[in-house]
């Protein structure tokens, strides 16, 4: 079912989930002010913050457990964070020998935990975990954060709340002397700093759920419980752990099957989800993809087309040579390009998003693929504001990247990505063989189930949302309030419609600017809808775009378009008439 019922009354308070469970994905900023005081930190925000998107915002659950560690392995000026796989872990380190005081000599130590599971219930389909402990100079964590924000590579809310789960109930049950039999030093530190917890169960894991805000406290417990026992109660109680294979297997069949085009005969062949790779989040998969190519080909630097996502730009400059940045994505930059090529510089691969985040430009792929395949570089296209179901850009791309976290999933509540290689194109073997060796598989089972289930009705909430989006738009661009409306249909339409599915839209993503920063702030001050970061969820969320991922470089966002006082828009699924007098409203607000 669709359930967006659940979303009528979004959250008012600053700094509660949204929705209103453990592991929502995005957070309330309800006013302007609030979105201002965030980005510069102020007390009165911050100190607020139940949550926030998890790339951004260390989860609670996740810093419950940091600090677990902090207190069993690091040393007092020390501290930690805490990765899926001893791969991530080093890269962090390598990332922090780099960035963070690279003339000092300073230590940077590894541990790694295994928990051991006393085979019951929940714990027999998840199994053990091993983790990576990342220790490292107190002074150095917001350099720490930084990695944990580009790459998304960071532990999910729910392995940290599974982990704390499994430690809670070994000693609370007396576990701890016949599990850890062979290792006494796991025994004492189980008990010595389990003991202090005053809950069991559960509630180690969502003790905050209670206070939050009690609006949609009728709605959101039942959600609670349904998600806390979803994969107990819906699969039995001793499943074992292929379930999650199965899980993800699924996954990566549905997203193969939805990029499979009616092909001709003489087609080599199709893409299967042998080509589909999946990672705990959309910024991992294109992470990843650049780490791929940088061991697939010599390290050069890359082309940026197009004002891409910033954290995209930021794995470009950070993890590699560079990148060559052609940040309007018009035809201009295209000949430009063309003349660097032609000039005889060589590059790593061109990057660029269909449509882009948040004007909604289309870049010119097909011109784009001419030049690629004179010059020799890949491709990588990510497509999650286009998405699966409303363009078909994968056969111009070498590589996809999508962020299933959006759209795909839909509910806001669990992350992930998605990488796919295109089997038509000439570096496919190349690819195929450097992905086989380095990939790893650091999507959180738990999570790979949420986004299993999520993503069963994709297709019918992206159909829904189209056509509301559209009407939504049309009350826009006929408002004398409102400067200018960006979305797919009026911005860069001609091409866009060349890569436009047969049934598909237009999508649910749509940015819109006013004539004055005054204007910008009354619309979004009186919006009723949810208002925090994200895109691509089944209800309708809004947010002051430009504030909250460009605040520190304004003046240069601007010199490409992009207006600080731009709002950026991701419709749901609630009832099209509700949604139109809603924004009707808010233009109405505007006084001047």
């Amino acid at each position: 079912s669709m359930h967006a019922t659940s979303y009528s009354n979004p959250p008012t308070e600053v700094g509660c989930p949204i929705p209103n469970i453990p592991h929502a994905i995005s957070v309330a900023l309800p006013t302007w002010q609030d979105n201002v005081d965030y980005e510069e930190g102020r007390e009165r925000v911050v100190s607020r913050m139940l949550t926030g998107y998890p790339r951004f915002f260390i989860n609670k659950q996740v810093e419950k457990l940091n600090s677990i560690c902090d207190q069993k392995f690091a040393k007092p000026s020390e501290t930690c964070l805490l990765f899926p796989s001893r791969k991530t872990a080093e890269c962090c380190r390598d990332y922090l020998r780099r960035y963070y005081e690279p003339s000092k000599p300073t230590s940077f130590r590894l541990a790694e935990i295994t928990i051991v599971t006393s085979d019951r219930s929940k714990q027999s389909i998840l199994g053990n975990v091993t983790l990576y402990v990342l220790l490292f100079p107190k002074e150095a964590f917001s350099v720490a954060k930084t990695f944990w924000q580009h790459t998304g590579n960071g532990i999910s809310s729910r392995l940290a709340e599974y982990v704390l789960y499994m430690l809670q109930t070994k000693c609370d049950e007396k576990y701890t002397e016949n599990i850890y039999r062979d290792s006494t030093k796991r025994a004492s530190f189980c008990k010595r700093y389990f003991s202090r917890q005053t809950s069991s169960g559960w509630n180690v894991a969502c003790e905050s759920k209670g206070n939050l805000s009690t609006d949609t406290m009728s709605t959101s417990n039942s959600i609670i419980a349904e998600q806390n026992f979803y994969v107990e109660e819906r699969y039995g109680r001793n499943l074992p752990t292929s379930f999650i294979e199965k899980a993800k297997f699924e996954l990566r069949r549905r997203i193969a099957s939805s990029l499979r085009v009616e092909e001709s005969k003489d087609v080599v062949r199709g893409v299967t989800e042998e080509d589909v790779f999946l990672f705990p989040g959309g910024m991992s998969s294109i992470f990843h993809a650049h780490q791929f190519l940088l061991k697939a080909f010599s390290p050069r630097k890359s082309i940026c087309f197009g004002f891409a996502y910033v954290d995209t730009l930021k794995i470009l400059q950070k993890f590699g040579p560079g990148y060559h940045f052609y940040g309007n994505g018009i035809s201009s930059e295209i000949d430009e390009i063309e003349n660097l090529l032609e000039s005889g510089e060589k590059v790593l691969a061109l990057f660029c998003e269909f449509p882009s985040n948040p004007l909604c430009k289309s870049p010119d792929l097909k011109r784009l693929r001419i030049l690629a395949d004179k010059y020799d570089f890949p491709i990588v296209i990510d497509d999650t504001i286009g998405n699966y179901v409303n363009v078909k850009v994968f056969e111009w791309a070498d590589i996809i990247v999508s962020s299933l976290t959006k759209i795909f999933s839909g509910d806001s509540n669990v992350m992930g990505g998605g990488l796919v290689l295109n089997p038509q194109r000439r570096y496919y073997e190349k690819l195929k063989k450097v992905i086989n060796n380095e990939y790893e598989d650091i999507l959180w089972g738990e999570d790979a189930i949420f986004l299993e289930r999520n993503s069963r009705t994709f297709r019918e909430r992206i159909m829904k949302i189209d056509k509301t989006t559209e009407e939504i738009c049309e009350l826009f661009i006929n408002s004398p309030k409102v400067k200018k409306v960006y979305y797919p249909k009026y911005i860069t339409p001609d091409i866009y419609l060349q890569y436009k599915t047969a049934e598909g839209g237009f999508g649910g993503l749509f940015s819109v600017t006013f004539h004055s920063d005054l204007a910008s702030q009354q619309f979004f001050d009186s919006l009723e809808v949810a208002k925090g970061p994200s895109l691509g969820t089944n209800f309708t969320l809004a947010c002051p775009y430009t504030i909250l991922a460009h605040y520190a470089e304004l003046d240069w966002v601007s010199s490409y378009g992009i207006e600080p006082g731009l709002v950026r828009v991701s419709i749901g699924l609630e009832d099209k008439n509700v949604l139109l007098k809603k924004f009707q409203y808010s233009l109405d607000a505007i006084t001047e």
